[in-house]
């Protein structure tokens, strides 16, 4: 594109209505299927921030004590706005950060309308207003809203992350100032002209571009922000926790992971395969990747032998092309990132099986990585103990159950693991024994309404169904009611 052809996202959406930034801060959004320029943005200043956090705060009053079936209305009235206009979204979110558009239609966008239909069946079943027991008929638990949020969203699934943090925080009253990634931001623009089609009052819901080091730690040190809700990287977490600690906000963090797949020798035939196609997807770019493969000793050649055809037969190329290939990851940075750890993972003793450095032959521009799978990886190596973000496995051999799950839980981070076997009762004696705040199994993928998060370094809180709704709520305890 020429610059007279770039996409102009540079408004703010403030107080229901678009408004060009205070000052002028061009960023430009690259697409990383050919590292060129494809729109540009303009990243806030102090000004907008505060424009945007007094618009919600002076919403939220009034918003706050809507009835909460107005607020579902409005939700349904989203949701019908954002399923009509899925393409559009499946386009954006392809461009800004190089998704296939298949996948960024089928998995991208729906997860939006998945997260936004179980927010209102979760609202429709919350009761705001009950008593605290059979017992004490004069005590009474109020939930209510916490009060403006400031939402601070990543790259890598737009949509999803978007709407497990709007969607909520709208039901239960909250009014927020969404931040999202300075990469990837054309989705969210393009999401906020759904929230102002389906009619959210002005002030409700804000909009504000920038980047961590200027809009987002203006927003987490915000003396009229009462919570923050971030997915991102552990230093960003941190940096948002110091910041908000002056003002004694509630903070909600989902952060990285380094998923631990066991894979014992009773295992499905379909196990590893699956396993392999899960860690590559979105290339390798999500948080609760299964990119540790722990297997039992009897079938690790086979399994090693499965994940380097699997690696090897699959498809790499533009974001733009149909079909079930998987796409560039999101930036230079993040590139030059991956391409070090496959570095480190060569200099360190792991056996390299398939992929390695470098772009796939033929695609000599956009951010493209080989699907790399190594073997015997021991627990000490860099590429077993960091969050790769890219589409690389590390395959480790383990001989007893209590070894594999000392491996799987060896990690800072603790957000998902699985465990593939024909024994129900060990896999649910191992689930019970994983330190994560998930545990998927067989291939078994969790039910809408289910809660999101981790332990440890994986961040704090919960996001979707009831869960997700206590997040965004404080309980008020009242006496004398009756």
């Amino acid at each position: 594109m020429t610059a007279i052809d770039l996409i102009d996202r540079r408004q703010f959406y403030i107080d229901g209505a678009w408004a060009p930034p205070v000052e002028q801060h061009d960023a430009l959004v690259i697409d990383p299927s050919t590292e060129q320029a494809c729109a540009v943005i303009s990243l806030g200043s102090q000004s907008d921030t505060d424009a945007a956090v007094a618009a919600a705060r002076a919403a939220f009053d009034s918003w706050s004590i809507t009835p909460a079936a107005e607020r579902v209305a409005l939700l349904v009235k989203l949701l019908e706005v954002y399923e009509r206009r899925s393409g559009e979204m499946a386009e954006a979110i392809s461009m800004e950060m190089g998704a296939p558009i298949d996948l960024a239609l089928k998995s991208q966008v729906s997860a939006g309308s998945w997260h936004i239909r179980n927010t209102i069946a979760a609202l429709e079943a919350f009761d705001f207003d009950r008593p605290l027991s059979d017992g004490a008929p004069g005590d009474r638990i109020l939930y209510e809203a916490v009060g403006v949020c400031a939402m601070i969203t990543p790259w890598n699934w737009p949509m999803n992350q978007v709407t497990l943090k709007v969607a909520p925080a709208l039901g239960v009253g909250c009014t927020m100032v969404l931040k999202p990634s300075e990469v990837a931001p054309l989705s969210s623009s393009l999401f906020a002209e759904m929230v102002d089609e389906a009619g959210f009052p002005p002030g409700v819901f804000n909009l504000v571009n920038g980047d961590g080091v200027g809009v987002g730690s203006q927003l987490s040190a915000h003396p009229d922000v009462d919570m923050v809700s971030f997915t991102g990287s552990n230093r960003a977490g941190v940096a948002i926790t110091r910041n908000a600690a002056e003002s004694v906000k509630r903070v909600a963090l989902e952060l990285g992971g380094k998923g631990a797949n066991i894979v014992f020798a009773d295992a499905d035939d379909a196990a590893v395969e699956r396993g392999v196609r899960h860690c590559f997807n979105n290339s390798g770019q999500s948080c609760n990747a299964p990119t540790r493969m722990l297997v039992e000793r009897p079938v690790y050649d086979a399994a090693v032998a499965t994940a380097e055809r699997v690696a090897n037969e699959m498809i790499v190329d533009v974001a733009s092309k149909n079909g079930r290939h998987i796409g560039p990851v999101v930036s230079q940075a993040q590139f030059d990132k991956i391409q070090g750890l496959i570095e480190s993972g060569q200099s360190e003793g792991a056996r390299l099986v398939a992929g390695g450095v470098g772009r796939p032959d033929g695609l000599e521009v956009g951010y493209f990585v080989r699907p790399t799978v190594f073997a015997d990886v021991s627990p000490e190596m860099t590429i077993s103990r960091t969050e790769i973000f890219g589409p690389v496995l590390a395959i480790t051999p383990f001989d007893t159950d209590d070894e594999a799950i000392e491996m799987a839980n060896d990690t800072s981070f603790g957000l998902t693991n699985y465990v593939q076997t024909g024994d129900i009762d060990r896999a649910r004696q191992v689930a019970k024994r994983l330190r994560s705040g998930m545990v998927e199994m067989n291939g078994k993928s969790r039910s809408a309404g289910s809660p999101f998060g981790g332990y440890r370094q994986s961040g704090n809180g919960r996001e979707g169904g009831t869960w997700g709704l206590e997040e965004f709520l404080e309980v008020k305890a009242v006496s004398g009611w009756a």
